[in-house]
């Protein structure tokens, strides 16, 4: 829902601006009363200055402008409105979890309970159970600030989830069937897909449910956003591979440590624990093409680390080089409940193929050391700075449903949170430009080729992809 033609007179420049607006109850029930912020009475709260967000901020998109430059499209700024649109003893919240682990879904789950519980005074709170089809083929689970109180300290997520699921005709009947009247649903863009699907026929209802989504990918791979919960402890937890990889590289002779990170589509985790190991010596991802023979190619690479210093790291992203693999085995794609692309395990596919090549070669006898962390990194707990985001995320999500917001996924927008409409989110996904200056230093960390022929770099710039994490 785009609002064009926003006054913006700041600085008296005349400048317009688009706010991509988010749906509101009032929009289908216009006649829905309003109350005062029970906020406004709380005492943790009464010490700040400012606490209600003014009805016409904005978060924009874009911060980097020149002289010229329309201000541009901006985003409704999260945070408690001075009226909500639901009393305390009404609200019949529920929880579902779907697709992939992540780190911080615990996290997420509690600080959405505790928040309705100490903020807003919500009592009734459920959680449910295994994804999408737990709203038609399980129980609920009663979820109270008690209950929930240390599970952040657990890795995974309480409630179960699962791919797929999704009958959007069943989940909004069993939603209007338990009388449940806000809907927090924490998931990646097939998973926002899904609520953006039960939004919609929760207004063709008539219904008062305000449906709220928290993106959840490892990946990073969501657009608009700045970055997704998880993505910081999943870097982290990957130094420890990385580590474990060049520890064993530099004590055997002739030793090459592989590395398979997550990163389906999108190969931000092998990128920013590329850059912040220094240790690996080349990384691939699935945004940059790479080519295993000839002059300039991976395996002309790999030799040449070898024989200068005797052993070399390699970090590869579950998604490169697929196109690879399915030419080398004569498949076809398949895809997953969720409709992701099926990949084959390029670890293990490559590993394979740089032994061939040496095994040919009689030239150097090569030690592969091949470590996938993916499991191990997807069940850990959140670490400190995911933590208090997935509190940020939770908070910010609770004051949108109580204002009355529906329809809308929350995130932050340079630095803001903001509240997103979820076509925004689900529009396309969030990938590496490899021709922005974050790809250039991973280059000149790890001294690798770049492995592109012209042709890929006309097609990036061709693209002009939001750099999002890239700086």
């Amino acid at each position: 829902m785009a609002c064009n033609g926003v006054n913006g007179d700041s600085l008296g420049n005349g400048f317009h601006y688009v706010l991509e607006d988010v749906p509101h109850l009032t929009d289908y029930l216009p006649d829905l009363p309003g109350y005062p912020n029970p906020l406004q009475d709380n005492p943790a709260y009464s010490a700040v200055k400012q606490y209600f967000v003014n009805v016409d901020d904005a978060v924009a998109q874009n911060v980097v402008v020149q002289n010229n430059s329309p201000r541009g499209t901006h985003f409704r700024r999260a945070g408690p409105r001075q009226k909500v649109f639901f009393e305390s003893d009404e609200v019949h919240a529920c929880i579902v979890t779907c697709g992939g682990l992540c780190p911080g879904l615990n996290t997420v789950i509690r600080e959405i309970v505790c928040g309705l519980y100490h903020m807003y005074g919500v009592r009734t709170v459920v959680g449910i159970e295994a994804g999408y089809k737990g709203f038609y083929a399980r129980n609920t689970i009663p979820l109270t600030p008690k209950m929930v109180n240390n599970i952040h300290k657990r890795g995974g997520t309480i409630l179960g989830t699962s791919r797929g699921g999704h009958n959007t005709t069943k989940i909004v009947d069993s939603i209007q069937h338990r009388g449940i009247n806000q809907v927090y649903i924490l998931g990646g863009d097939g998973t926002q897909k899904g609520a953006a699907a039960i939004f919609e026929e929760i207004k063709r209802r008539g219904l008062k449910v305000a449906v709220a989504g928290i993106p959840k990918t490892i990946d990073n791979d969501i657009p608009v956003i700045d970055k997704s919960f998880g993505f910081d402890t999943a870097v982290e937890e990957a130094q420890r591979a990385i580590s474990a990889a060049h520890v064993e590289s530099e004590s055997n002779d002739n030793c090459i440590g592989l590395v398979k990170l997550m990163g389906r589509n999108s190969g931000f985790i092998a990128m920013y624990a590329t850059l912040a190991s220094r240790d690996v010596d080349c990384c691939l991802i699935p945004e940059s093409p790479f080519y295993l023979e000839g002059e300039g190619g991976l395996f002309e690479y790999i030799e040449h680390c070898i024989e200068e210093q005797g052993h070399m790291v390699i970090v590869i992203a579950e998604g490169a080089g697929q196109e690879l693999i399915l030419k080398s085995m004569h498949k076809l794609d398949e895809q997953d409940a969720s409709g992701n692309k099926l990949h084959q395990d390029v670890g293990l596919w490559i590993s394979q193929q740089i032994k061939d090549y040496f095994k040919k070669k009689k030239k150097i006898t090569i030690n592969l050391k091949y470590i996938d962390p993916t499991y191990m990194i997807r069940a850990v707990p959140s670490i400190a700075s995911d933590n208090i985001f997935c509190t940020l995320l939770a908070h910010s999500a609770i004051h949108g449903a109580m204002a009355g917001y529906t329809g809308f996924t929350v995130g932050p927008v340079n630095g803001r949170h903001a509240y997103i409409p979820f076509n925004r989110i689900i529009e396309r996904q969030n990938k590496v430009v490899i021709t922005d200056r974050m790809w250039a230093r991973l280059l000149s960390s790890t001294n690798q080729p770049s492995f592109l022929h012209p042709k890929h770099m006309d097609g990036e710039q061709e693209n002009g992809k939001n750099p999002q994490l890239n700086g």
